[in-house]
């Protein structure tokens, strides 16, 4: 690692792939490659990766998180079990070890999807934090992961419905976190200008 890739604050982030199929090796998960893809595309923090792959079962999610969480991650992304269907119980399960909902980043992962399919809000992504870690439920299909993440834009590259990731940093830091480094041209952060932390210089 570089002087200057050492600047930045490492970061531990859970992953969370939940499905009954994947899990029992009926058909392969795309979910946890998707979120790690995207991740390590758009921080210029290192990341330390702790990946879980496991069936729609409410109280398993609900152990996974709590697990996730004591093992020190920042954040937890979950993909998958977020629809209508009796076993999509992962918004139940991300709810019940809540300390706060943060309901917005719901709002809008929904407002990005419905630019695409009506049935966007049959979705019920939810976003919580618990102690001094934000989970957030996303969408189960790659594509709609990388596009709830980052956002959709013009066919001049100008930002149309802005990705929920670009308010994850500023909320992290606001929970006692690490600080985020975004890739401005994947996702830029956003944070309010007195939050915003003065560029480093690399050790001479």
């Amino acid at each position: 690692m570089s002087t200057s890739e050492s600047s930045y604050d490492p970061v531990t982030i859970g992953i969370v792939s939940i499905s009954d199929r994947a899990s029992s090796g009926v058909y392969e998960d795309k979910g946890l490659p998707a979120l790690k893809e995207w991740l390590t595309r758009a921080l210029l923090n290192p990341i330390t990766f702790e990946s879980r792959l496991i069936p729609d079962e409410k109280d398993g999610i609900s152990q996974a998180l709590i697990g996730l969480v004591d093992a020190g991650c920042a954040l937890v992304l979950t993909t998958g079990g977020t629809g209508p269907a009796l076993r999509d119980v992962t918004p139940e399960a991300t709810l019940a070890v809540a300390d706060k909902e943060m309901p917005g980043f719901g709002e809008q992962m929904r407002r990005i999807s419905l630019e695409f399919v009506p049935t966007a809000i049959l979705s019920r992504q939810v976003a919580v934090i618990r102690g001094q870690t934000l989970i957030i439920n996303l969408p189960g299909q790659p594509k709609s992961i990388a596009e709830t993440l980052e956002g959709l834009k013009d066919a001049e590259g100008n930002s149309k419905v802005p990705g929920i990731f670009a308010a994850v940093p500023y909320c992290i830091d606001l929970i006692g976190g690490p600080y985020l480094e975004t890739v401005n041209t994947v996702c830029k952060a956003f944070r309010p200008k007195t939050a915003i932390r003065p560029e480093r210089k690399p050790a001479a």
